[in-house]
């Protein structure tokens, strides 16, 4: 059941994770919040998704695996002036909440780096109250699409999905969404799907230089490092590749993304 997290705490992951926000990583949820709800937000990450559920509701409860990762949830919140938030170390295997707890369970890319996403379903359902919602949203790696056709973005995107398969994750975890939703039991399942894109120059530079710099100083590169998958010298093509991408005139990224609403 164990996992290992793919992307780690550093800097340049922490620089992209900050970005998202209520309104871009969960706006197929937003229209059903009011204020009344609770909800867990589950794989918190630095908070800023967090702030803006709380922001909507009554109460969330924040958790990630380890004391320091949801110390970023702390400082993320603290800094967004939130509102009614809690904080707990949990593994979503294996939730310390009782049943029918919340009126939402949420969790955004959390799905594709846990050992067991069937399971981690069923926990959400257990501790959502009857007619609640469990949500996620994971992106599917492998329907990532670009242009220019750089190579050395190709070589990137077969180092991770190695690294990431090695770990026990499932990188092209948005299209199996609403198949692990049925196993874990749900039958009232609303799938769908979005996407980040990155097109205009400041979008591409700041999208390009970020994994220029996490190609190199972060935990996908210790890993595939590690484990013989890439060399320092493949790791600096990959992170020229990204910043030839981010200066092409008609650069363009999409990042798709699966959806599941399941009503409980």
């Amino acid at each position: 059941m164990d996992a290992v997290y793919t992307h780690g705490h550093d800097e340049p992951v922490l620089r992209s994770h900050r970005w998202r926000t209520a309104e871009n990583s969960a706006a197929y949820l937003l229209p059903h919040l009011t204020p009344h709800m609770t909800v867990l937000d589950v794989g918190s990450g630095p908070g800023t998704i967090t702030a803006g559920l709380a922001a909507r509701t009554g109460h969330v409860t924040a958790t990630e695996v380890t004391a320091d990762a949801l110390e970023l949830t702390r400082e993320g919140v603290a800094a967004a002036g939130a509102g009614d938030v809690a904080f707990a170390v949990a593994d979503v295997h294996a939730l310390p909440f009782p049943d029918a707890t919340y009126s939402v369970a949420h969790a955004h890319q959390v799905l594709q780096h846990v050992g067991d996403p069937v399971l981690a379903l069923r926990e959400m359902r257990r501790v959502t109250e009857p007619g609640g919602l469990v949500a996620a949203r994971d992106s599917d790696y492998p329907a990532f699409a670009w242009y220019p056709r750089i190579p050395a973005l190709d070589d990137w995107l077969a180092l991770y999905l190695r690294v990431a398969e090695s770990n026990g994750g499932a990188p092209d975890a948005g299209r199996r969404l609403l198949s692990w939703a049925r196993a874990a039991g749900f039958t009232d399942v609303t799938p769908g799907s979005s996407t980040w894109c990155f097109a205009t120059p400041e979008d591409r530079a700041w999208w390009g230089a970020m994994w220029a710099d996490r190609i190199l100083h972060s935990a996908v590169a210790r890993q595939a490092l590690a484990m013989g998958a890439a060399t320092e010298g493949d790791l600096g093509r990959i992170s020229e590749g990204w910043l030839e991408w981010a200066e092409a005139g008609d650069g363009w990224l999409s990042i798709l993304h699966g959806e599941i609403l399941c009503r409980v």
